[in-house]
């Protein structure tokens, strides 16, 4: 809920008040409720506080707790509240109005450094232990708050945003090349695989389920988080594990609803966004609150060049959801006249990097505008759904069913997966299982390679910093190879931190700016953990793809939304249409990045410019996900952030 701040010298010299004004003042740029600071010779701990939750009104941070010799200055919303009480024996008196940072506390005096195991919920914390001179922080397991720092000659300094660090005399503001030739070289949407690095060289910064230790002159990285997916909840039938994931899900939606003020949602036609209104609006509903839900449209004008099965305008099932519901104020925003080319300096400053989501950029934004011009305070989402609540990929189960020779099971679940999709014929049907269930039999078959962006990065910045040694040695997949099973996608993602951590900095970064809080139910590492420990037929079952949710919103969603498997919406799909009133501008900027001799270091300039040469002409609204206009946009924004960050001169 917060922005914080702070520096600790081991060397015992006092914090100076420049170096604390310089900090909290960068911070200046953000809507604060309240904004404090704590300073005790060499340690000064800084709040810039926005309130969220009831709590959290009048909180006083940082905190000092007299009692315990502890000072803790903390971003958090700890979700697990209950559970934590009644573990640290907390009296019901004063469970009602405690903070959040007050029970971070709490939960480090009982466990010490293993704390943050204990904690559900989005945070980024720190806290100063006087007596035994160290310094503890933390980030939650997602990563949905950041926290970045710098250390050299004895000086620990640490904020939620790298600008207010850069605002310090004693950092310099130098490009980290190895963390942009990741960015350059991935060309999927994760940013760089080794998350403890940043954008600039003299800043690094705590990955997701990691803490940090400062003591003894020495600085202490620990994971205390993994994810595992393994099979361990056996109950009766579907029944049960649909009333045990109702349970989980009802109290994570309730969790993140927490606020004195309204909550908003993100709502699209697929499973995960109206999974998690269909639950919040009903909690609502007993509060005497109304769910304010923000729907993405693309303009009227634009023309659905997507294939039948993908959807470009998902109003028609966003307002069956929205009917069958109920408790619902819903808007429809088409953001007309605004691009992703039209909104790159504001999401540069946002992000403080380069980001690859700019299909989304626009509405992204948006929708935070919106909800922040109606008073919203928490903005649902169900971003983290495709791997947890809503998975079941059909293909690769009856792929498992055909290795295992489990012929009637497999013929079953064919006739209804067909009759459920209306295929009349179940020859194609067959050779896809067929193909996943003996990879080899992918080889040399056209239409079968895997989607590739174009490589834009500059040759010798690859050689100079090792980036694909470096990526192969963190068992990395460049090629992110369809070979790989749903199975084995989807333990790598919640195994591997990298996988969130993009996602988690707009989250936090986007709250700031709009002081609204993004919370995804899905994303509760409580819901995540049942969903991995369930057995595979609950996802894929009677041939329904995506079962267990599908099955337990049974009521919840209309059947139009909820069993819907022949069509899924497409995001993104407009944003080449709505830069083509720019398209020049594009171009030209494009051609000014291949002469500019700083940016060449990095980009591969004659490349840039054969994609100019082979786009110069407006492009049909079809080619959006052309993978080499694609690699030119995402080119295009590094250059305007290399521009912005560190020219010279």
């Amino acid at each position: 809920m917060s922005a914080i701040a702070g520096i600790y010298h081991q060397n015992h010299e006092p914090v100076s008040r420049e170096h604390i004004h310089a900090m909290m003042g960068s911070l200046e740029q953000f809507p604060a409720d309240d904004v404090r600071v704590y300073k005790k010779d060499h340690i000064f701990l800084g709040c810039h506080a926005q309130w969220i939750t009831p709590e959290s009104i009048g909180e006083i941070l940082p905190f000092y707790d007299n009692e315990r010799k502890l000072a803790i200055t903390a971003d958090a919303i700890i979700d697990n509240r209950k559970d934590l009480f009644n573990t640290l024996g907390v009296r019901q008196s004063v469970r009602k109005d405690m903070p959040d940072s007050e029970l971070i506390i709490l939960a480090y005096e009982k466990w010490k450094d293993d704390c943050p195991k204990h904690l559900v919920g989005d945070f980024a914390f720190v806290i100063w232990d006087e007596r035994k001179r160290k310094l503890f922080a933390a980030r939650d397991f997602s990563g949905a708050r950041t926290l970045y720092y710098s250390y050299d000659n004895q000086c620990f300094a640490f904020c939620t945003v790298m600008s207010s660090l850069l605002s310090l005399p004693f950092i310099k503001r130098e490009i980290n090349e190895e963390w942009l030739a990741e960015f350059l070289v991935i060309q999927n949407m994760i940013d760089v695989v080794d998350v403890t690095n940043t954008i600039h060289k003299n800043i690094n910064q705590i990955p997701p389920a990691h803490s940090l230790t400062v003591e003894n002159g020495q600085i202490t990285l620990k994971k205390y988080f993994q994810m595992v997916c393994e099979e361990t909840i056996k109950l009766k039938n579907t029944g049960e594990y649909v009333e045990a994931f109702r349970e989980v899900f009802q109290e994570a939606v309730e969790n993140r609803t927490r606020t004195y003020s309204k909550v908003g949602a993100k709502l699209s036609g697929g499973l995960d966004s109206s999974s998690v209104v269909s639950f919040a609006a009903s909690s609502l509903q007993k509060q005497n609150k109304r769910l304010h839900t923000y729907s993405y449209v693309p303009e009227e004008e634009f023309l659905d060049w997507t294939p039948k099965h993908r959807i470009a305008n998902e109003a028609p099932l966003i307002n069956k959801t929205i009917q069958h519901v109920g408790n619902v104020e819903s808007n429809f925003l088409d953001f007309k006249g605004r691009s992703s080319l039209t909104e790159i300096d504001e999401w540069l400053d946002i992000m403080e990097m380069p980001y690859k989501f700019f299909e989304n950029s626009f509405w992204l934004k948006g929708i935070f505008e919106n909800a922040n011009s109606d008073g919203v305070k928490i903005l649902l989402n169900g971003g983290r759904g495709n791997l947890g609540i809503s998975w079941g990929p059909a293909i690769d189960y009856y792929a498992t069913l055909l290795r295992q020779l489990r012929w009637w099971c497999l013929s079953r679940e064919i006739n209804l997966y067909s009759r459920n999709l209306k295929l009349a014929n179940k020859k194609r049907l067959y050779l896809l299982i067929a193909r996943k269930s003996f990879p080899s039999f992918l080889k040399n078959k056209k239409g079968n390679q895997d989607y590739q962006l174009p490589s834009l990065v500059n040759p010798e910045l690859i050689g100079k910093t090792k980036v694909l040694e470096k990526l192969h040695s963190l068992g990395f997949d460049l090629k992110n190879s369809k070979s790989k099973s749903a199975t084995q996608q989807r333990k790598e993602h919640f195994e591997k931190e990298y996988t969130w951590n993009a996602s988690g900095t707009s989250g936090c970064k986007l709250s700031l700016r709009y002081n609204i809080w993004k919370r995804d139910p899905t994303n509760d590492s409580r819901v995540i953990k049942f969903c991995l420990s369930i057995p595979k037929n609950q996802f894929v079952q009677n041939g329904l793809d995506r079962a267990l949710i599908r099955n337990s919103t049974k009521d919840y969603l209309p059947d139009e939304v909820r069993l819907n498997q022949r069509t899924r919406g497409i995001q993104g799909a407009d944003w080449l249409y709505r830069m083509l009133p720019e398209w020049t501008s594009f171009i030209d900027e494009l051609k000014q990045l291949t002469k500019d001799p700083l940016v060449s270091e990095y980009v591969d300039s004659r490349k840039i410019q054969s994609g100019i040469d082979k786009h110069y002409n407006k492009p049909t609204p079809d080619l959006a996900f052309h993978p080499e206009l694609r690699s030119l946009m995402r080119t295009l924004i590094v250059y305007r952030f290399i521009k912005k960050q560190f020219e010279r001169g």
